[in-house]
């Protein structure tokens, strides 16, 4: 990155079809939109990002975004998560190969707040020693904290990851409400050279126990940053969390 330039920053959101818990939850209508065009379109909101592409292994979600006019890139079946699927399109895209930083948005997350996006690009940038970050929230309710839905993470005094989980962490005697739990939103700012030396690093053992990729991240040695953010972002795991965004939405 020149340090004399503003950095390239371009946003990419991973779309799949199969979803395991809700299959076809890209293409879900939510009034008369899908959910990866209302993703698409709000990630537009986002000052801080100079492009944003849809990246996808499915035919119908790919011509979803093109009817629009909007850029997608199709990739292959064999991607494991989002970030693998990033780093195929970026050997397809000779845009994303010239970004600094290119920020993973979830295409479940359709009323992520543009300042969230900001806030993680901007740790990002200040901090020369992580490869990435991401951004958490405080947990307010005993449901929340105990939901194995719900990633949980705990960071160090300067707010870099120690570790994520979907069990309550720190976990002492259970909840207890004196405590501070984080929970983890599912948006990532990478270094745009890290996300090809992800995709060759082998699946680590807390990775698959814990089925989160950004412990292999960790597990590697490498560095997360974390941005406590305020959010009410709704993401889309199942059609009752679509159920919460149609309601929302219709507010």
């Amino acid at each position: 990155m020149n340090k004399h330039t503003s950095p390239q920053i371009i946003g990419v959101i991973p779309a799949r079809f199969d979803s395991s818990r809700f299959p076809g939850k890209a293409l879900a209508k939510v009034e008369d939109k899908t959910l990866i065009q209302m993703t698409y379109e709000n990630a537009l909101r986002c000052e801080r990002l100079d492009e944003v592409f849809v990246v996808t292994d499915d035919q119908r979600i790919y011509d979803c975004i093109a009817a629009l006019g909007g850029k997608v890139i199709m990739t292959s079946k064999e991607c494991l998560n989002g970030t693998e699927r990033i780093a195929e399109a970026l050997k397809k895209e000779e845009k994303l190969l010239e970004a600094d930083i290119i920020v993973n948005i979830q295409g479940d997350e359709p009323c992520l707040e543009p300042e969230v996006i900001t806030s993680i690009v901007e740790k990002l940038i200040a901090d020369s020693e992580s490869v990435m970050s991401t951004a958490i929230v405080k947990i307010t309710s005993q449901e929340e904290a105990e939901d194995p839905h719900v990633v949980k993470c705990v960071i160090d005094r300067h707010h870099h990851a120690l570790y994520f989980s979907r069990a309550l962490i720190p976990f002492g005697k259970g909840y207890d409400s004196r405590n501070t739990y984080y929970k983890h939103l599912g948006v990532y700012a990478y270094r745009r050279d890290f996300i090809l030396h992800y995709k060759e690093m082998k699946p680590t053992s807390l990775q698959c126990a814990e089925e989160l990729e950004q412990l292999k991240v960790l597990e590697n040695g490498f560095r997360i940053k974390t941005a406590i953010v305020e959010s009410q972002s709704i993401g889309v795991d199942t059609p009752e969390d679509l159920k919460k965004v149609r309601e929302r939405i219709c507010q």
